[in-house]
């Protein structure tokens, strides 16, 4: 079943798991479909990048204009372009999970991929709050994409 919007939400806790994140977000994303890529910033995040990237405090740029020129969105925009698939990219500012339930809801998302941290058998560790109170408020199917472990990953890799 091929998805028209994909909604990718992603954080700066995602900086490990982008590569898998893009790839399940382009994997899912019909061939005319498009991936909404949603970067929720809190005030602190977003007046550092803001910072980092001269920007004019009191200038008129939006939480759009900063994700779109951050580092994070920038890897997976180039992933997906090299997947070949549609994408834009969004900002948020403010409480992560109200923004993408919100977002989820603007773009008319039939799927929303998020990641998430394991660290323990318990569920909310394992989701953690976020990732965990979108799977179960969102109104379309949730794929979680947890965090390869450090030894799959150094196992995969060629001797």
């Amino acid at each position: 079943m091929s998805m028209n919007t994909v909604l990718l939400a992603i954080g700066p806790e995602d900086e490990s798991r982008l590569e898998e994140l893009a790839e399940t977000a382009a994997s899912v994303v019909g061939s005319d479909g498009r991936v909404v890529l949603l970067q929720v910033f809190d005030r602190e995040q977003y007046d550092t990048i803001a910072a980092q990237l001269n920007i004019d405090p009191d200038s008129e740029v939006t939480p759009d204009d900063v994700s779109r020129r951050s580092r994070i969105v920038s890897d997976v925009t180039e992933r997906l372009e090299r997947a070949g698939v549609d994408y834009e990219v969004r900002g948020a500012l403010g409480d992560t999970t109200d923004n993408i339930l919100r977002e989820t809801g603007t773009v008319d998302a039939d799927l929303v991929v998020v990641g998430g941290r394991n660290r323990s058998a318990t569920g909310k560790a394992l989701f953690g709050s976020t990732a965990q109170r979108v799977l179960l408020e969102a109104d379309c199917p949730v794929t979680f994409v947890k965090e390869r472990s450090a030894e799959r990953t150094e196992a995969a890799a060629p001797a």
